[in-house]
């Protein structure tokens, strides 16, 4: 069977918005993993018009959704270098997978030398739920 629409639940991580024209970090909406046994942060670039602008990926985790830290190398699948990317990198997905034991996973992305505008979007993959299929459309 083909179908995995059943098995995933899919949640805004960075919405589409405005462009970011300053080196303002942008952080994520909290992923809640309760009930889920793998997650994944699915990200896209837009057209990202400075030319020597960079963009750093930082995953943390918390148990109690108020105090995070960054997740330890052993707990992600990919790195955070693999899910930065640069002013060169216009249109290209990212991803980056979660192993960890905590509830709360965020995501932050940091501009550095951003003068231009960053187009970015992303989503929270979430799969291995404890309840099939999961809601459609998601909540």
């Amino acid at each position: 069977m083909r179908d995995i629409m059943n098995g995933l639940h899919i949640a805004a991580a960075f919405a589409p918005g405005a462009a970011v024209t300053d080196n303002t970090a942008q952080v994520s909406t909290v992923a809640d993993l309760k009930g889920y046994g793998a997650a994944m942060l699915s990200l896209i670039t837009g057209t990202l018009s400075d030319a020597d602008a960079t963009f750093t990926l930082l995953i943390e985790d918390s148990d109690d959704n108020s105090s995070y830290s960054a997740v330890d190398d052993a707990y992600l699948n990919g790195t955070e270098a693999l899910g930065s990317f640069t002013f060169a990198d216009d249109g290209e997905p990212r991803k980056i997978g979660y192993t960890g034991k905590k509830r709360y996973v965020r995501a932050t992305v940091t501009p550095a030398n951003n003068t231009g505008n960053l187009y970015m979007a992303g989503v929270w993959v979430l799969g291995k739920p404890s309840r099939q299929p999961t809601a459609n459309p998601p909540a």
